[in-house]
């Protein structure tokens, strides 16, 4: 059974989500607050987190940011918060996926089995390596220039698919659709997850050789790109 962390200031919404995920078939766990989120974890490792935004004590945002330092379980947002800034920031600190208050019950949950899914995909293809770059599906291990660097998941999924076709342009809507991003699915929103991979792999992030931009197409890994 998966478990699934809710992390919502909200008694209302906290109980309605946790109800129903139980019902369909989940063990739920609940906190109020991102400190009770981040200590819940520690002593309930969840299978995926739903994360409210705005909380007092210790808001999503932080909480998120302290708990990527040290894991990568998926985390989707709930929020009332639909400006478009507000979801790229999400990204940005490595949110799998944003669902906007009010939602529908029935699309959190096929939200939350999609992201299951791709969480418990299974490796299909060998180590691989291209020019400073070194990947690792089974291991989830991606290196560069010789030192291990962390990735979010998406981040880890789409440097997999350019090192397996290097030289290929993929557009933006292949990239989406590889992610399965069709929630938050803008042009902005792979955009963020390039610029966040160009930050950790780049030499240069503000003059990128690696991951170029093919103006008007979308994106491609140049094997040669980096000394």
């Amino acid at each position: 059974m998966k478990t699934i962390l809710v992390v919502e200031d909200n008694a209302g919404i906290r109980e309605m989500v946790r109800e129903y995920l139980a019902e369909h078939g989940y063990r739920v766990r609940v906190a109020s607050n991102g400190v009770e989120g981040l200590l819940e974890t520690r002593h309930h490792p969840p299978d995926l987190i739903l994360l409210d935004v705005m909380m007092p004590g210790m808001d999503g945002l932080e909480f998120l940011r302290k708990y990527r330092a040290d894991a990568g379980t998926p985390v989707m947002f709930l929020t009332a918060r639909d400006a478009e800034l507000d979801k790229v920031l999400g990204l940005e600190l490595g949110a799998d996926d944003y669902l906007t208050k009010p939602f529908s019950m029935a699309e959190l949950l096929a939200r939350i089995r999609a992201l299951l899914r791709r969480a418990g995909e299974k490796p299909t293809g060998g180590p691989v390596r291209v020019g400073v770059l070194e990947l690792d599906a089974a291991s989830r291990t991606f290196v560069v220039r010789g030192q291990r660097v962390d990735l979010t998941r998406s981040e880890f999924e789409l440097m997999d698919l350019f090192m397996r076709h290097p030289q290929r342009v993929f557009t933006r809507v292949e990239l989406l659709e590889h992610l399965q991003e069709d929630s938050v699915g803008s042009e902005r929103t792979m955009d963020v997850h390039v610029r966040n991979i160009r930050a950790k792999i780049e030499e240069e992030p503000g003059k990128p050789r690696l991951i170029e931009t093919v103006f008007g197409v979308g994106y491609r890994l140049n094997p040669g790109g980096a000394p």
